[in-house]
């Protein structure tokens, strides 16, 4: 199974990063290798194309040759007597003040488009109905990002279910995990492949033995379960991370109790070292034996461990940690050698990633902003969109300087793709697609 993803991972190298094909694009790092990308744009300048995308969704695109692929939510009428499920906390009934959306009939979707024309190929409706658990107001039942394997395309909509297509919008198989809760937050997880596994990682409500959180690989021809691993863990909408130490491959997964590193072909562990200590929603960074991982609230913390470890490596393993900095939502970004954490208002820290030393912090946007999206990177630039849909161009290196700001004119949650020289941003009514036009 190893040997599978070394090839894999091998393959997408050779593509010069192409294809985006998962969340935060090859070895979900977020960096592109391409080159000759745009650097300015507008709602009138650099513009390949937009679509209109019809409902709501915080999942980013991926892209595959000429197919981009993203999800959708559509929120309908409300369905007499459905009330999702309940949840306690300390012993009595909790619900959380923004909680909402669990009382509608929803309809969730998986759409394609043509990458270098924007035409909606084919539009699925995966499921229709009433919903598990409420949402955040500000999230929505459309935010994991799907993942393909170039022939297939997997989309997770947690508790709603796991469905596969072929790239013709062919559904070749659904299963269902479990029902999902997680305090009426709603969801965040995406799913990743390693070789012939689809791997999910399902951390419910408060934590503890009874809350069902595991972490799980199914047959991603079939659907079938593969392996379940139990967890403790609090509710967390951290991605996992694959990473391939040399001599083996590492599943990393974040949580505020703990970071796990499990065998992805067997879900058994391999290491684990203390959490991240607050709700672990920024998804981990890797690079040159290290992993980097993050939390923004209650606890604003930065970690990074040593890859390759056994047992607790709590004391040997932690090589360096940072108690501010951190964003809520966003991922940080690790580029060049330069660990870069952004805060909910956009406030860059920057670090040496291998001793932690730290080079800048308080870099600022030139105007206000908040931020949901994670950062991508690619020559030499960090680009950082806010959810107003400005994006910022930030030189990449030990000193902060912004070199432009650019806007699609909507609102945007989503994070960027790169692929084929275009860089692609969902907004809150459209996919645009953003080229460099002479």
């Amino acid at each position: 199974m190893r040997a599978i993803s070394v090839l894999l991972l091998g393959a997408l190298t050779m593509l010069g990063g192409t294809d985006w094909p998962q969340w935060r694009g090859p070895h979900g790092l977020g960096v592109s290798s391409e080159t000759n990308l745009p650097v300015e744009w507008s709602p009138t300048k650099n513009i390949r194309w937009k679509t209109a995308i019809r409902g709501r969704g915080h999942s980013s695109p991926i892209i595959w040759g000429n197919r981009i692929f993203l999800t959708s939510s559509i929120e309908g009428p409300l369905i007499p007597g459905q009330r999702p499920v309940k949840h306690t906390r300390a012993g009595t009934d909790y619900v959380h003040p923004d909680s909402v959306g669990g009382e509608h009939k929803h309809t969730l979707k998986v759409i394609a488009l043509d990458r270098d024309t924007g035409k909606i190929l084919w539009e699925r409706t995966a499921y229709e109905g009433p919903v598990f658990d409420d949402r955040h107001r500000k999230n929505n039942y459309a935010s994991s990002t799907p993942v393909t394997d170039g022939e297939r395309v997997y989309a997770f909509f947690e508790a709603e279910g796991l469905y596969c297509y072929d790239f013709q919008g062919k559904q070749l198989w659904r299963a269902s995990v479990g029902k999902i809760a997680k305090m009426g937050l709603g969801h965040g997880i995406s799913p990743i492949l390693y070789g012939d596994l689809v791997i999910v990682q399902c951390d419910q409500e408060d934590g503890g033995e009874s809350a069902g959180s595991f972490i799980a690989a199914l047959d991603k021809k079939t659907g079938k379960s593969v392996w379940r691993s139990k967890r403790i863990h609090r509710k967390t909408w951290a991605t996992p991370l694959l990473v391939d130490t040399g001599s083996r491959s590492e599943l990393i997964a974040s949580g505020a109790e703990t970071v796990i590193a499990y065998d992805p072909a067997t879900g058994s562990e391999l290491w684990r070292s203390d959490g991240v200590k607050g709700h672990a929603i920024p998804s981990a960074v890797a690079a040159d034996g290290m992993v980097y991982l993050s939390a923004g609230y209650p606890t604003k913390r930065t970690i990074a461990i040593k890859l390759g470890g056994t047992g607790d490596v709590t004391a040997l393993g932690m090589a360096w940690s940072y108690d501010k900095g951190t964003a809520y939502v966003a991922s940080p970004i690790l580029y060049q050698g330069y660990l870069y954490l952004t805060s909910d208002k956009g406030i860059l820290t920057c670090f040496d990633a291998r001793t932690g030393e730290l080079k800048y912090e308080g870099g600022r946007v030139p105007v206000p902003a908040s931020f949901t999206a994670s950062p991508v990177a690619y020559e030499g630039r960090i680009l950082m969109t806010s959810e107003d849909g400005d994006t910022f161009v930030i030189k990449a290196g030990p000193q902060h300087e912004v070199l432009g700001t650019n806007s699609v004119g909507e609102p945007v949650f989503a994070s960027p793709a790169i692929s084929a020289g275009r860089i692609f941003i969902r907004g809150a009514q459209h996919l645009f697609c953003i080229e460099n036009q002479g």
